[in-house]
Order: C-alpha cells, then structure tokens, then sequence
C-alpha cells in the first residue's frame, strides 16, 4: 500500500491569464490580450465591495464595457494580483468606524467624530437616513459630502460607541 500523502489531491493550478495588465507613460492601466488588442485606461472594479470585497473582481473598459470577470482573485498570480489591488485602493474611499468618539447632538445634522481604519475624522450626518443597515449586522453612513462610512461589525463596536449610534438608529 502507497502511504496516504500519495493519495493527497492538489488543487488544480489556474491557466495563466488570456491577458497582461501593465501601467502606461501617463500610469492609466492598460490591458492587452494574447491576440495583442489594447484597451487603454481600464478600471477594476468590485462587484460586491462591501460584502465580499476579495471576490468577484471585473476590468472594465473606459466606456464601461466589462473586459474581464475575475471570480477569485486571490488565485490569481501575485504580480497581477497586485496591480488589481493597488487599482482598486486608488479609487476606492470607504472608512471603516472602528470608534465613535463623540457625536454633537441627537438631532440631525450633527457632527460626528470617529476613529476609522485611515485615523480619525469629523463628518456631519445630514439626516438619520444618512444610516443605512446592510446584511450580518453592517451600518453604511453616508455624509452630507456623500462619503461613506463602513461599519462592518456592528456588535464588536465598544459599548460607548454602540449606545452613541443606537439613538440614530
């Protein structure tokens, strides 16, 4: 009898991509095919960025037609991986709360000043319906600049800044 890791079976290795992504003189991406077709100032996008951001990746092209759907990207090969993420970090702005510190009042507008993934800010909610609430327990605040806020646990929030945001919800 052969020992058991013989019998082990391995994840299949994806084929290489039908495509390259590289930056151009002007740092747009640029995406050329095997059959060498170039498409200029392509964009990746996520598909789900709040709920599963590191799945289901698209390139989309300048006019918005979709190039590319990349179900997981992390089986993709680390290099081009790389390029996608840095991408995806120069447009995409989405804080995510990790504290409330303080909020001016329980009347809307009311500043509000928190501590997030990027270090602290001062934003003003316009309106309770700025707080939107989102599948397993995610709050999505918008404020009145039309930035969005994150909160992607609400229970694991302290309790100071629990008891703060349940008088808006």
């Amino acid at each position: 009898m052969k020992p058991a890791e013989e019998f082990v079976m391995t994840e299949p290795s994806l084929p290489p991509p039908p495509f390259r992504l590289q930056r151009d003189d002007h740092g747009r991406l640029e995406m050329i095919h095997d059959d060498g077709t170039r498409h200029e100032g392509v964009t990746v996008v996520r598909a789900f960025p709040i709920s599963a951001p590191a799945e289901g990746w698209s390139i989309v092209s300048i006019d918005g037609r979709e190039l590319a759907w990349i179900e997981h990207p992390q089986q993709w090969p680390q290099a081009l991986r790389a390029l996608m993420e840095e991408e995806l970090a120069s447009r995409e702005f989405m804080p995510e709360i990790r504290r409330i510190h303080e909020v001016s009042g329980f009347v809307t507008p009311s500043t509000w000043l928190v501590a997030t993934d990027r270090g602290d800010a001062r934003f003003v909610l316009p309106g309770e319906e700025a707080i939107r609430r989102l599948a397993r327990g995610m709050l999505l605040i918008s404020d009145s600049q039309g930035i969005h806020y994150l909160i992607r646990d609400l229970p694991s929030l302290d309790k100071q800044s629990r008891k703060l945001l349940d008088r808006f919800l």
